[in-house]
This record gives C-alpha cells, structure tokens and sequence, in this order.
C-alpha cells in the first residue's frame, strides 16, 4: 500500500501536513474525531484537502512531509497552487 503526503487548509486559512496511508480516513479524522485527529487541527475545523502527494513507502513520505514544513507559507501556498 501506498503511503501519501497531503497538506490540509485549516479553517483560519493556515497549512497543516501529514502523512498517511488512508488519506479519506484521516481527513475524516482530522475533521470529526477528537483523539485521532491532529491536536493542531482540532482547534481549526473543518479542514479540506488541498494537496496530496503519493510515495512508495513510509521513509520517502516522512523525508517528504519534513520538506514540506521546512518550506516558507508562500512557498507551500505555490506547491498548493502547481497542482
């Protein structure tokens, strides 16, 4: 199974990322669930998917998501964009 990179748009319009291997069940998660959602999320509801990214295994999509959060907002927002 695959795993995917994503970046979520919080409701007060900041990025969040993650990585998972279910990216409906997680976003569900993030969205409606109080102890498997992100603690970063939780306080921005809803949350809508803006980008994804699949990788073929768990060290390529961590080594990704970890690139993606040392990127300047501008920088996610243009990723965002590009897809």
């Amino acid at each position: 199974m695959n795993w995917v990179v994503y970046v979520l748009r919080c409701a007060d319009d900041s990025l969040y990322t993650g990585i998972t291997k279910d990216i409906e069940r997680r976003i569900y998660e993030h969205n409606e669930c109080d102890q498997k959602g992100a603690k970063y999320t939780r306080a921005r509801r809803p949350v809508k998917l803006v980008y994804q990214e699949p990788h073929e295994d768990r060290a390529s999509a961590s080594q990704r998501e970890h690139a993606i959060k040392q990127l300047s907002r501008s920088q996610k927002l243009g990723l965002v964009n590009a897809s």
